[in-house]
């Protein structure tokens, strides 16, 4: 798989990365299957690991935390907060790392920032960046980032404010045609170095007719990789299949390929652009 640069971090990774959110019971995932899924991806050169407290109550981070086992080293793993506050945040960490069976993670994130008012909270003198800078200085985390699937203002508010390692954004090639991170967030966000990792690929499935084009549309952005989303081994081959054979879009390609989905922006598809949308709907979903 091709490989590219993770921002000022020094690191690179495939383009292809695990979404974990998927391997758990609510998607019908086993414990069993989300080890041996986890572990296929590592032995095929996956390395960088996304996951969240939220994600079926802490039930994702305890399976990547039992299946890396005595890999960890060979892992880059990501977890996040949604908790808007300093101790809430810290509190979420803490058991974060349990669950995770870890000392450390690479990447803490603020996750899923949608609003200026967020934003806001986040940045307070007891908010929840507090808790990020001072994980980074005691040396639990290595990087601090942020998440954001709806505005792309409030991530560019964002880096302004602060020196962000990471943004993760939604990058569908459906998000192209309103609020689009793609137009508005990349390029001030490769202009002062992040690494960008694209997400909601599939678009919460809804994109699954295009799904090798959707995941060659992300890909083809200026971004570091993508975490795409699994719950059973047949995705993850399928994905690793496109990814070894990744070749990025024309523009006369993206162009006929927009013409295919551009009715696929609109509030069914594009929830997660609405800002009373809950992560809650995304955990029914399939890929």
């Amino acid at each position: 798989m091709e490989k590219r640069k993770f921002g000022r971090t020094g690191q690179e990774f495939p383009i292809l990365s695990f979404g974990a959110q998927r391997i758990v019971d609510d998607h019908n995932c086993t414990e069993e299957e989300a080890i041996q899924i986890v572990n296929r991806a590592i032995d095929e050169g996956i390395t960088y690991f996304d996951t969240a407290p939220i994600y079926s109550n802490g039930q994702s981070e305890e399976r990547l935390g039992k299946a890396f086992g005595d890999r960890r080293s060979k892992v880059w793993v990501v977890t996040k907060t949604i908790d808007r506050t300093r101790d809430g945040s810290w509190r979420s960490l803490e058991a974060s790392l349990k669950r995770l069976q870890t000392d450390h993670v690479e990447e803490w994130r603020l996750h899923d920032v949608r609003t200026m008012e967020q934003l806001d909270l986040c940045f307070a003198k007891n908010g929840a960046l507090r808790a990020l800078i001072e994980a980074k200085e005691q040396g639990i985390i290595k990087h601090i980032s942020l998440s954001g699937h709806t505005n792309p203002n409030v991530q560019l508010e964002a880096i302004d404010r602060f020196p962000f390692d990471s943004a993760l954004v939604a990058l569908s090639a459906a998000d192209h045609f309103i609020y689009s991170f793609a137009h508005e967030f990349l390029p001030k966000a490769n202009e002062k170095g992040l690494a960008i990792i694209g997400m909601k690929v599939i678009g919460l499935g809804r994109l699954a007719q295009w799904y090798e084009k959707a995941l060659r549309y992300t890909w083809s952005l200026p971004i570091s990789t993508a975490i795409i989303g699994m719950e059973s081994m047949e995705q993850l081959e399928n994905n690793l299949r496109v990814a070894k054979s990744f070749k990025p879009m024309t523009d006369l390609e993206k162009l006929e390929f927009f013409k295919e989905i551009i009715h696929m922006a609109n509030p069914d598809v594009l929830r997660w652009k609405a800002k009373d949308w809950s992560n809650k709907e995304e955990w029914a979903e399939r890929l």
